[in-house]
C-alpha cells in the first residue's frame, strides 16, 4: 500500500525479489481522496488475492492496511508508516513530534489537496535517492486530499494481528521519535534502519528482508 504523493510504482524495487521467494504480490492502488474511499480500495483489492495475507504500508498508506478487517489478513508490515489509534488522525500523529528542518511546510490548494513541493522530495521524501529517482517522483506525484488525513481511525487492526515496523532512522517526514512512539505502542517486532523515508527506493532490500520475516512468521503460525 502506498503513501501520498505516490502509487504502485513505489514498490517496484520489491517486486521480483518477493515474487522470487514464493510470494504473490499486489502494490494496490488507492484514490488518496479520503480515508474511507482508500480502505475501500483496499477491500477490492483484497478481493483479487487468496490465502494468508500479509499487508506492507509505507507512510500514509500504514493508516489504511489497519483498517483490514478481512480474517485472511495475518500480519502487518509498516515502513515509515502512521499508525493511528482509534479516533486520532493521521495529522494528530504526523504533526506529534517536531519537524525536521529539511521538512516541506505543506497547505491545501483550492481543492483541499496536498501536493508535495519539487524540491521536498530530493530534500525529504528520499534525500538519499539519486536526482534522477526524485525528478521522476514529483513528476509522477498525486496529490493526497485533507480529508485523508482529517478523518478518525476506527479501531486498528495492529491491536490484534502481528506487526512489524521498519523505523527509519534518517526520515525527514515522519520523525523517527514518532515512528518510533507508533512502533512501541503497537508492540510491534521493530527494525531500525539507516534509511530515509523511501526506503522502498534507497533500501529496497532492508524492506524485502522485513516482509519475508512477517511471511515467513505467519506461514509458521
Amino acid at each position: 500500500m502506498h503513501g501520498a504523493w505516490a502509487d504502485g510504482s513505489c514498490w517496484a524495487n520489491l517486486i521480483a525479489p518477493l515474487k522470487q521467494e514464493g510470494l504473490n504480490v499486489i502494490c494496490a492502488p488507492i484514490p488518496l481522496t479520503s480515508l474511507t474511499d482508500d480502505i475501500a480500495a483496499l477491500g477490492r483489492a483484497l478481493e483479487r488475492t487468496s490465502g494468508p495475507v500479509v499487508l506492507a504500508g509505507h507512510a500514509y498508506g500504514g493508516a489504511v492496511i489497519q483498517a483490514a478487517s478481512d480474517e485472511r489478513v495475518k500480519s502487518l508490515v509498516y515502513v515509515a508508516a502512521l499508525a493511528p489509534d482509534e479516533g486520532e488522525t493521521v495529522a494528530n500523529v504526523f504533526y506529534r513530534d517536531e519537524p525536521h528542518p529539511e521538512a516541506p511546510k505543506l497547505a491545501p490548494d483550492k481543492h483541499g489537496c496536498l501536493w508535495m513541493p519539487e524540491e521536498g522530495f530530493s530534500k525529504a521524501v528520499a534525500q538519499k535517492a539519486s536526482p534522477q529517482q526524485t525528478s521522476v517522483m514529483a513528476a509522477i506525484q498525486r496529490p493526497i486530499s485533507i480529508h485523508c488525513i482529517q478523518q478518525p481511525a476506527l479501531t486498528p487492526a495492529w491491536k490484534t494481528k502481528p506487526t512489524w515496523y521498519l523505523l527509519a532512522e534518517e526520515d525527514r517526514m515522519i520523525n523517527p521519535k514518532t515512528q518510533r512512539f507508533m512502533a512501541e505502542r503497537m508492540r510491534a517486532t521493530v527494525r531500525p534502519v539507516r534509511a530515509d523515508h523511501s526506503p522502498m527506493y534507497t533500501e529496497p532490500k532492508l524492506v524485502v528482508g522485513i516482509i519475508l520475516e512477517a511471511a515467513r512468521a505467519t506461514l509458521a503460525r
